[in-house]
């Protein structure tokens, strides 16, 4: 470990050099966590090398040889496989595992939390791992938090519109590759023909994603719903977080060639009548949540809030119980980094208070 102060507590992050282990570190920078020793953690592949944090250069262990002894908290961004191995190991070396993989989120045991909608159940963690839910969940709830705690949720449907970051920096590379080769063949042939474009194979998305829209992510589930996994998510994880298990939810995930924020267009159902006035009140105090009309992905890259705009009532839905609006979150930041940092600052004064 790297002392950086006296008082604090031991951070270890795994996965510190992949794309969301890169804001990991700038979030904990920005916050100024309390850390007192501090860790990096990666496969074999990308252990040896050195990453600076605030001046001080920290030696980049391999976790397969690594002494996981004297860590507090460890922040993990480095898939469900490589949890489901090493979330155990680090718990039973004493410490509080925060996940960002989907290995977890839906044990009984293992809390399922947004910082800002259920920090209550950080109180017990029995098998010291806590679960980040998935990018479009995190982005919904501080929205639907705020409202369902005023109106009552009943009813939810929800099309994303995902960046390429969500898939990792081959989703990235994906969509440069193709939009440069689309540009080097005039990219404007495709307003008249799809095909007019030969672009390179997909590596990444299943379809080209440059100048497109690919209603396909994750994995088709094996429950005869032809829903994929990433569809279900959204779901399964709200009604855990919100402590709504009879949610009705359904949600079609699109992928679109945008590199970072998420959009999600929402049709939410409630108990009680509700205008986009009385929304629009709730949501200006609503924490995490910033009101904007017209929320793009391009003015949420980089920025913490969940911005919501274009509230109107849901003319599908009778009376003044249906509410439509359009959300768009930074993926990378509290959809997956920042996230992950306010559950582990949340464990640090609930578990460590002597510490800091």
């Amino acid at each position: 470990m790297v002392q950086i102060h006296e008082r604090g507590v031991n951070v270890a992050v795994l996965g510190a050099t992949g794309q969301v282990g890169m804001v990991m570190r700038r979030v904990l920078d920005e916050r100024d966590f309390p850390v007192r020793d501090l860790r990096f953690l990666a496969s074999a592949h990308s252990a040896g090398t050195t990453l600076t944090w605030r001046g001080v250069d920290i030696p980049v262990e391999d976790v397969e040889k690594a002494d996981l002894s004297g860590i507090d908290i460890a922040i993990f961004s480095a898939g469900g496989g490589t949890s489901k191995i090493w979330a155990p190991r680090f718990a039973e070396a004493g410490a509080y595992v925060v996940d960002n993989s989907s290995q977890w989120r839906m044990h009984d045991d293992v809390p399922l939390v947004v910082a800002e909608a259920n920090p209550d159940d950080l109180d017990d963690i029995p098998s010291r791992i806590v679960a980040n839910p998935n990018c479009t969940t995190m982005a919904c709830i501080p929205v639907l938090k705020a409202l369902d705690t005023h109106f009552g949720l009943k009813r939810l449907i929800v099309s994303s519109y995902q960046a390429v970051s969500g898939a990792g920096r081959a989703g990235v590379e994906q969509l440069m590759n193709e939009a440069a080769a689309a540009i080097e063949q005039g990219a404007d042939k495709l307003a008249f023909d799809g095909s007019a474009i030969d672009f390179p194979e997909p590596t990444k998305v299943v379809r080209t994603i440059a100048f497109n829209a690919v209603p396909f992510i994750g994995a088709i589930v094996d429950d005869g719903s032809e829903e994929t996994d990433e569809e279900q998510k959204l779901r399964n994880e709200s009604r855990k977080i919100l402590h709504l298990p009879n949610l009705a939810a359904s949600c079609t995930c699109v992928r679109v060639g945008i590199f970072t924020a998420h959009g999600m267009s929402v049709n939410a159902e409630f108990e009680r009548d509700v205008t986009p006035d009385m929304a629009r009140e709730v949501l200006a105090t609503a924490p995490a949540v910033e009101l904007d009309d017209i929320p793009t992905p391009q003015l949420a890259a980089g920025k913490d809030p969940s911005y919501v705009g274009r509230i109107r009532q849901d003319q599908a839905v009778d009376g003044k119980k249906g509410l439509a609006f359009f959300i768009a979150n930074d993926n990378l930041r509290k959809g997956a980094a920042l996230n992950a940092v306010e559950l582990a600052e949340i464990i640090a004064h609930k578990h460590f208070a002597e510490q800091l």
